[in-house]
């Protein structure tokens, strides 16, 4: 097993402080960013911040679906960590300001990988099909936050 990472940033038209609420707001803003490779999401307990709890699948490829049930942490810089109990998945959401008006925001997901050919394919793959669905979502948080 290889510890696979995958890293999409995008500039975003809003400053950092009102990315960060929004990355943290499960309830109203998250449902409406995340694209069609997301189904079933649902909020399991809280909805804003720090214990929130929530799930959905991952239809990452036709045959390739991960059910995720993420305990969500903030930190105290206001990083979003989601933290899957079905796997070793762990994404954190970073928004760093870039002006007043603009801000920088980093997906970093991390996790341990298959072993064996299933590994080759899966280190050689995922991270770029994880990358174009992570892209999509911050061009759909964008347009989220535009003023």
């Amino acid at each position: 097993m290889s510890q696979i990472h995958v890293l999409t940033e995008a500039q975003i038209p809003a400053p950092a402080d009102v990315v960060r609420k929004a990355l943290q707001d499960y309830a109203t803003i998250r449902p409406r960013i995340l694209t069609d490779e997301y189904r079933e999401y649902r909020v399991l307990e809280g909805g804003e911040g720090d214990g929130t709890v929530a799930a959905w699948t991952l239809q990452a490829t036709k045959k390739r679906s991960r059910d995720v049930i993420a305990d969500i942490d903030v930190t105290t810089h206001g990083d979003v960590v989601e933290r899957d109990r079905n796997s070793t998945l762990v994404t954190t959401w970073k928004a760093e300001p870039l002006t007043d008006r603009t801000s920088t925001v980093k997906i970093e997901t991390t996790w341990k990988g298959a072993g064996g050919v299933g590994g080759f394919f899966e280190r050689t793959f995922a991270p770029n099909g994880l990358r174009a669905i992570q892209s999509r979502v911050l061009a759909k948080l964008a347009d989220e936050l535009q003023d």
